[in-house]
């Protein structure tokens, strides 16, 4: 019955949440339409939906999303070419519980994790 999830996570600012996910990521915009306040991305098969709140403080921000990698390694790389700032306490490692991971925060400060099963 279920078949696919679009997690939605606040954001500021549209452009810079667009410029984030599109320029240092390499995600597209998807779908025709131009929301007021509204963002969807997508990177392969994931898509990332952002609702505008521009009274999000981001320090109290809770927001995240765990997204599985098949090249876990390589986007890794990819990221570190592009300048991302990676999580303090996230860099690529394999944790305990049989995943290689790290962490990114994005401009709103919601916790976006990479992970592969190795």
């Amino acid at each position: 019955m279920l078949k696919d999830i679009h997690p939605k996570l606040p954001m500021r600012s549209k452009s810079v949440t667009k410029n984030f996910y599109v320029n240092m990521l390499g995600f597209k915009v998807f779908g025709s339409a131009d929301f007021n306040g509204y963002l969807m991305v997508q990177k392969d098969h994931i898509q990332i939906h952002f609702f505008e709140f521009k009274e999000l403080n981001i320090n109290e921000n809770y927001g995240q999303v765990y997204i599985r990698s098949n090249a876990i390694e390589k986007l890794y790389e990819e990221l570190l070419k592009a300048k991302v700032v990676i999580h303090p306490n996230g860099d690529l490692q394999m944790k305990p519980w049989g995943q290689k991971e790290f962490s990114i925060l994005d401009p709103d400060h919601n916790l976006i994790t990479f992970g592969e099963s190795l």
